[in-house]
């Protein structure tokens, strides 16, 4: 018969084996969980390394590419702007780079840059847009009518700005005096809404509108701002012989500017829309595509959402 003690230490006998076998599986098994964690941490290691290997080497192809055509750019052009005057106006995120890129190129297409004016921050705030508006209304040239549709506050400038700055598409004339342009930029400009310099500002028969890469740390800034710089753009084209509006990558993605004109039917109809401004490609289609404005064409290139055609004259995406 056996005995309540005997029948205790039976009971504890079991589970301290069970306790010993729990003990001794999970330290089997932690140590195969860790060596699994090792190999798959290695695994993924390697996959980064080949990544940034691939990265790296299509970043030198880029930069190839970029350095030829830089070094043909000139020829690609030569010409193709004979004669011609393009005024360039900045977006507040425009690249300094990117403006110099545009003005070399114009220059070896045989064009002249009659001069630039920068846009501000308070010209893109929505919360400057009735003040924008009353400053436009106050000084609009004595023959000049503005559009109708114009009222929100990038199309109303546009107009405005698009009369004093561009000479007339069809008889390459001036819309307005040099005083009554000078009215209109300097009180643009005492209101805060552009910079330019005195008298390094001339009126041209071609427009370029530069902008960034659309980052901004409010998204609905963001939007706005695209918004008001494609109607903007899209304005001024309507005045002169012709507008392109170019920027970054970023430009043609999401509420960019780029994206904004593409997606208008009414705006891409007639302007001409480049994103990728930052490449020596996109300098060189500048003036090919101001080429094709002034004889009538419109077209989207680059290589981001919405373009047509990576360069003029090239196959359709």
């Amino acid at each position: 018969m056996i005995s309540m003690r005997q029948h205790a230490i039976s009971i504890a006998a079991i589970f301290l084996a069970l306790a010993i076998g729990v003990v001794l599986g999970s330290g089997m098994l932690s140590s195969g969980l860790l060596s699994g964690l090792r190999d798959d941490k290695a695994d993924l290691q390697n996959e980064i390394e080949d990544l940034n290997q691939q990265s790296n080497q299509l970043q030198q192809q880029l930069n190839s590419a970029d350095g030829f055509d830089a070094a043909v750019g000139g020829r690609v052009v030569r010409d193709s702007l004979a004669g011609r005057t393009v005024v360039v106006i900045t977006a507040p995120d425009a690249d300094p780079s990117d403006l110099d890129g545009v003005n070399r190129l114009v220059t070896a297409a045989g064009g002249a840059v009659t001069g630039r004016v920068s846009l501000t921050d308070s010209f893109v705030d929505a919360t400057g847009g009735d003040r924008l508006r009353t400053v436009v209304t106050n000084v609009i040239p004595a023959g000049i009518t503005l559009k109708t549709g114009a009222v929100d506050q990038g199309s109303l400038a546009g107009d405005l700005l698009g009369s004093v700055l561009l000479l007339n598409g069809q008889n390459s004339e001036p819309q307005s005096t040099p005083d009554e342009m000078n009215l209109a930029l300097d009180s643009l400009r005492s209101a805060g809404f552009i910079s330019y310099d005195d008298g390094a500002v001339k009126p041209a028969q071609l427009a370029v509108v530069l902008t960034g890469d659309n980052k901004s740390e409010s998204d609905a800034a963001t939007g706005n701002r695209g918004a008001v710089i494609a109607r903007f753009a899209g304005a001024l084209d309507g005045r002169g012989a012709g507008t392109i509006l170019a920027g970054r990558p970023g430009s043609a993605e999401g509420s960019g500017p780029v994206a904004v004109a593409r997606a208008d039917a009414a705006l891409s109809a007639g302007l001409t829309t480049i994103d990728n401004i930052d490449r020596e490609s996109g300098k060189i289609t500048t003036p090919l595509a101001l080429q094709e404005q002034l004889n009538g064409g419109a077209g989207r290139y680059g290589t981001g959402p919405g373009a047509a055609a990576v360069t003029v004259g090239a196959p359709t995406n």
